[in-house]
């Protein structure tokens, strides 16, 4: 059973129906999730329903769509960045992508205004100039923008990102150290001025390990016996322990005679500031610092080790992840394939039988080779 009031003037619409026994009404209004409510008369239904669709009318409804025309979606950013983000581990990379948002014309419209029109108009012209999986972070974050908003903070906004259609996730980068890069990144290192640069460049191709587990690194979590090193707050949320190498043990043991408050005591800022300045000097301006665990990841491959050793050192819970790092040739395989079944290349082949016969007697022997 279904009642409607209102007229086709009004912004809104509300709808009566009978529901588990009771009345329930719900009102749509333009811009925003429906207003619902349950009674147990209908006339007290029908009665909420048209006061409530007045105070809508005359502006006077608390949280109703004079607040979203009030409030724009830069607002809602500037509070997320404030109050949201820097309880997060990436804060130091979302700070920056929501900067970024409140450089663009869109954010300054009221949220009544905004529709997932506004957003899929923003996806395609933004593609234009980044890659994919940056447009689909920042329609990520946009979106768990309006859900902190409804859920947290009392904006009952519908959430225009919902149905957004997501743009292709561009290709992994799977960039490694070419012929001499290496070479040129220490020999510009060896004049830095901060000493603090090379041996975390060194230990990341070493371990492998994130910019921000390597800068946060503890001297109480380094098993010197046991030659490991734990990481209590990791990228996937759940803490690891790695092996180290020899020339990971060595650096760690340098850094450990120069008394410091930990292993690299640098901050993130001053770290990817002088790395700028590392590969600008180096003549290699298209070397992220990621790329170094690309490489050491590659490395840990090239050295023999299984697929679920190297995921321990770091640390992918999905095996699938770690194939791109593998580059696997099918004539290494087959190499590899070959020296297993060593020193017999291939199975046994029987030759033709022979046939002898001796008086009534008939002998067939099968030889083989």
């Amino acid at each position: 059973m279904l009642f409607t009031l209102g007229s086709q003037w009004r912004t809104t619409l509300a709808c009566i129906r009978r529901w588990r026994g009771k009345w329930n009404v719900q009102i749509r209004l333009l811009g925003i999730r429906p207003i619902s409510r349950t009674f147990n008369r209908k006339d007290d239904a029908q009665r909420w329903a048209l006061e409530t669709e007045g105070t809508i009318q005359r502006g006077e409804f608390k949280g109703g769509l004079d607040e979203r025309r009030r409030t724009t979606l830069k607002q809602l950013l500037e509070r997320y960045r404030d109050n949201v983000t820097p309880l997060k581990r990436g804060r130091h990379n979302e700070t920056y992508m929501i900067e970024a948002l409140l450089r663009q014309d869109f954010v300054n419209a009221s949220l009544a205004s905004l529709t997932a029109k506004t957003f899929s108009a923003y996806r395609d012209e933004r593609l234009k100039s980044v890659k994919g999986t940056t447009v689909n972070h920042e329609l990520t974050l946009l979106s768990h923008v309006y859900v902190i908003a409804n859920t947290e903070w009392g904006l009952a906004v519908d959430n225009p990102l919902v149905d957004i259609r997501r743009a292709k996730n561009s290709e992994p980068r799977q960039r490694r150290l070419e012929k001499g890069e290496w070479a040129a990144l220490m020999s510009k290192l060896a004049k830095t001025r901060n000493k603090l640069v090379r041996p975390i460049i060194r230990f990341a191709i070493e371990t492998g390990m994130r910019r921000g587990e390597i800068l946060a690194a503890q001297w109480a979590a380094i098993d010197w016996e046991r030659r490991t090193l734990h990481i209590p707050v990791t990228k996937t949320g759940k803490p690891r322990t790695i092996p180290l190498s020899p020339a990971a043990m060595t650096i760690l043991e340098e850094q450990r005679h120069l008394n410091l408050t930990r292993p690299f005591p640098l901050t993130m800022e001053s770290f990817k500031l002088a790395w700028k300045r590392l590969i600008k000097r180096s003549g290699i301006p298209d070397l992220h610092f990621h790329d170094l665990r690309h490489e050491a990841i590659t490395r840990f491959f090239e050295m023999g080790l299984s697929i679920p050793e190297v995921a321990l050192i770091s640390g992918h819970k999905d095996f699938r992840m770690l194939a791109r790092y593998t580059h696997l040739k099918a004539e290494d395989v087959a190499s590899k394939l070959w020296a297993a079944s060593a020193p017999s290349h291939t199975a046994p082949v029987a030759s033709r039988p022979s046939v002898a016969k001796t008086g009534n007697v008939i002998t067939i022997t099968r030889a083989t080779k």
